[in-house]
């Protein structure tokens, strides 16, 4: 059986997808709790450059692929009005629970959707837009996941890709002490999981870097992809144009 990364771990490609799926069963009620004290807040404006550079209009159909709790979801469905068609997917269902709970709350009834990002079921070129944020590095076969995407947007739609990246080095003594000395610490006493976030810091460390990724979006179809560092590389937003 074919193996690949769980973090730091070698693991069977199916255990993968199972102990991903456990990680987010178990962060889902605090996750967006947790979102704002390890990162001082900062999701928010990274999230909201994401939605800047998206450049949503009326009428646009986009998918949000590993939506969760759905902050760019809704954030794109208010811009693209009620003549567009804005799609909340994740593979996780306790996640997408939360997400669509949070969305239905604030009167937005939107399709929301368990799938699988590495086989999308929509046809050839149904989307204006398709994101993926902090959900990428997650994905079994990542080159699957992107020819994915590729194959479901239009010829000149646009793939947004808001993950963790690689710090620039001055900060990488302090973000490696902050990734396995505190988060770990953080998320038991809140999350009540030290586990997960212990994975989460393995996983950022296992991702591609901002060259390797702007590669592997080229190989997977998209022609021209900019690449922005946020807070010193410690997330990049990469956006990719459909050729």
């Amino acid at each position: 059986m074919a193996q690949t990364h769980f973090g730091f771990q070698t693991v069977d490609e199916q255990e993968k997808a199972a102990r991903v799926r456990g990680v987010f069963d178990s962060v889902a009620a605090r996750y967006d709790v947790m979102n704002d004290l390890m990162s001082a807040g900062l999701h928010r404006a990274w999230k909201a450059y994401t939605v800047a550079v998206a450049d949503v209009r009326e009428g646009d159909r986009v998918l949000d692929i590993a939506a969760g709790t759905g902050d760019l979801t809704r954030a794109f469905a208010r811009r693209a009005g009620r003549s567009g068609v804005v799609v909340h997917s994740d593979i996780n269902e306790a996640m997408l629970r939360e997400g669509r709970d949070r969305l239905v709350d604030e009167g937005l009834l939107l399709p929301t959707l368990a799938c699988d990002a590495e086989r999308l079921p929509f046809r050839d070129g149904s989307f204006d837009l398709v994101s993926v944020s902090f959900g990428l590095r997650n994905m079994t076969h990542k080159e699957r996941a992107l020819a994915e995407m590729a194959r479901v947007l239009r010829h000149g739609g646009r793939l947004l890709v808001l993950e963790f990246s690689q710090v620039a080095k001055p900060l990488r003594g302090v973000y490696d002490w902050y990734s396995f000395e505190v988060l770990p610490r953080l998320g038991s006493w809140v999350a009540g999981d030290a586990q997960s976030y212990r994975y989460l810091a393995e996983s950022i460390r296992m991702h591609p870097d901002q060259a390797t990724l702007k590669a592997m979006m080229k190989t997977a179809g998209f022609g021209h992809v900019d690449v922005h560092n946020l807070t010193g590389g410690v997330v990049a937003l990469h956006v990719g144009v459909r050729c």
